[in-house]
């Protein structure tokens, strides 16, 4: 059963050097095309009205670039088609600086409930360096407003090993978040990407980024800060008061199925996940024809299902639990994975208890080659008959 959807608006005010997500710079006719186009793609894919969803994403690029009208538009769209008022969290990413009272508004009206708000780093040098376009300033009066007109649960992403910074600097930038006393955080190491500014810097050696071992010190402080001041690690970049953590996110983690609307979303149906074109004229055009912009689709056999479980789960802090293991796939992973759990426990990687499996901290820190080690080279379904 489909119980969410991502919804990608790819319009940004900047490009910031860092970035490999779908993006445009945002030009307002396009957006009206875009979002027309957008709203038949949701149309021919969701049968009915008002269809029930437990979690909706908006996500970018920068939704919030898109003017009132537009905003407005975007929002009555979902409405048309989703449960909004039963949907238990409606979440719109934005950038600090980007709201007004009226754009505020309309997300109360329309029954947005969750912020998640892209600082990235408390330092305007930093931020410039990065392409934001904000300042630390705008994110206390973007805070101020939000509470002002009743939004509390909101999310501040923020990224580490940025060029230049030291750990004592970082520590500056989380002392900083957490001064807010919000109920959730973001924080990622900051990932080289091709086609970015940083990767063509990097290339010509000119991006000077923190040592590795800086880099783990920087994630620890992370980790401890947040336990310090009650929020809690729930998944390996994320930390939340109890019952905030994001629920969209656990869509993804917890390998549930979810729809992806717009230029380059992905998307998790029954059997197959599926990629949607990103230029935006090619996705435009399809999905006006016929709202299918589908760029490719993978299909998802059993194999790829019980390494997504892995993989996914792995993540989160509580790990992967047995019983929720049996109960969608008929088996224990024992039945497949036994030499591998405890050759990891033996690394001091991974703890396996008699309900589930986690990570441990150091498990953490080698998690790509923890989820490597769950790959199924020679899978034969007669293994788990």
């Amino acid at each position: 059963m489909i119980q969410s959807a991502y919804i990608h608006i790819p319009f940004c005010q900047q490009i910031c050097h860092y970035c490999d997500f779908t993006k445009f710079f945002y030009d307002e006719k396009l957006a009206n095309s875009y979002l027309e186009a957008l709203a038949n793609e949701i149309r021919v894919n969701v049968d009915g009205t008002k269809k029930k969803m437990k979690t909706i994403f908006i996500g970018g690029g920068t939704p919030t670039a898109l003017n009132v009208t537009q905003l407005k538009t975007l929002l009555e769209v979902i409405n048309e088609k989703f449960d909004v008022d039963n949907c238990e969290e409606f979440t719109i990413e934005a950038n600090p600086g980007d709201f007004d009272e009226e754009k505020i508004k309309i997300l109360r009206e329309f029954g947005v409930n969750r912020i998640s708000l892209g600082v990235q780093v408390f330092d305007d040098t930093m931020l410039k360096d990065l392409g934001r376009l904000h300042k630390v300033s705008d994110v206390y009066r973007t805070i101020d407003l939000l509470k002002k007109h009743g939004f509390f649960n909101i999310s501040i992403d923020l990224i580490y090993s940025l060029p230049h910074q030291t750990v004592e600097h970082f520590q500056k930038t989380v002392d900083e978040a957490l001064s807010f006393d919000l109920p959730h955080y973001s924080s990622y190491s900051l990932q080289i990407e091709p086609k970015t500014i940083f990767y063509n810097r990097h290339k010509k050696g000119k991006l000077h980024r923190p040592q590795q071992e800086e880099e783990v010190k920087m994630y620890e402080l992370l980790k401890d800060s947040m336990a310090r001041n009650g929020i809690q690690r729930y998944e390996i970049s994320n930390f939340a008061k109890p019952g905030y953590e994001s629920k969209h996110n656990l869509t993804y983690w917890n390998n549930e199925y979810y729809y992806g609307f717009g230029a380059g979303a992905s998307g998790y149906l029954p059997g197959e996940r599926t990629i949607n074109i990103r230029p935006l004229p090619a996705y435009i055009k399809k999905a006006m024809a016929d709202g299918k912009p589908i760029l490719n689709i993978d299909e998802i056999g059993l194999k790829e299902r019980i390494e997504e479980e892995l993989f996914l789960g792995l993540r989160k802090l509580s790990g992967v639990n047995k019983n929720e293991f049996i109960n969608k796939f008929g088996f224990s992973y024992e039945k497949l994975y036994k030499d591998t759990i405890t050759q990891l426990v033996n690394k001091k990687w991974l703890i396996a208890k008699d309900d589930h499996i986690h990570l441990t901290d150091e498990g953490v820190l080698f998690g790509n080659e923890v989820f490597e080690q769950f790959l199924l080279e020679d899978f034969d379904f007669k293994q788990v008959n």
